[in-house]
């Protein structure tokens, strides 16, 4: 049997318009999420379990075939001494970041207050930070929850995050909480009232950390 058929059926909305057509590859529970976490780069399986709490090994698994039938991920193998398979986006799968960003400010204001059962990961805040974000450079980004880098193209066009430290000296670092970061990402704060206030940290010598320390 090949590879091909002992993926699970694509279900289909079967109506002949772009958003059902959109919804058949990425309306499964879970897809749009398997896009953020690879949106920061290739990922380990174990990584991505990892750093989606709540999904089963499973589901997973399914998901991650069913994307890269659909041309959304692909799937390598590391060279040694790594030797591990990873999954990384495509071009069509990177073209749903405009689609998180639009979805994650949407939601938003259904953040509220932290439940007891939510889990966070530093670099689920990259994509509110990267829209709030007026400029162009490197970013190191440091929450008690760990560390996260943004790269800020012009107009956003070519804006990436990874996870943890910059690989590069950054053009600012930004230390900060995660409720700051939730105000930012409901448009309560502005990057540049939260270093007012006292609420962000800014060193760096680059425009950004300039702009963010001088207006």
């Amino acid at each position: 049997m090949s590879r091909l058929r002992r993926m699970s059926p694509r279900r289909s909305y079967d109506q002949y318009c772009s958003a059902a057509r959109a919804l058949d590859l990425v309306g499964d529970r879970w897809t749009l999420l398997i896009v953020r976490e690879l949106l920061a780069g290739p990922r380990r399986y174990t990584d991505l379990h990892a750093d989606l709490p709540g999904v089963s090994t499973d589901v997973l698994a399914s998901r991650l075939k069913d994307m890269e039938r659909d041309g959304l991920t692909t799937r390598r193998r590391l060279p040694p001494p790594g030797a591990a398979y990873v999954y990384e986006l495509t071009g069509r799968g990177r073209e749903l970041l405009p689609v998180l960003q639009a979805l994650g400010a949407w939601g938003a204001p259904e953040l509220g207050e932290r439940r007891p059962t939510d889990a966070v990961r530093a670099h689920w805040f990259a994509l509110p930070l990267l829209r709030a974000l007026e400029g162009e450079g490197l970013v190191e980004v440091r929450l008690d929850e760990g560390e996260f880098h943004l790269r800020v193209g012009e107009g956003g066009e070519e804006a990436v995050y990874g996870e943890g430290p910059a690989p590069v000296e950054p053009d600012a670092r930004l230390v900060l909480g995660v409720e700051t970061c939730t105000a930012v990402a409901q448009g309560e704060l502005s990057l540049v009232e939260g270093v007012r206030a006292g609420r962000i940290e800014v060193s760096g010598d680059g425009t950004l950390a300039k702009v963010l320390r001088e207006a």
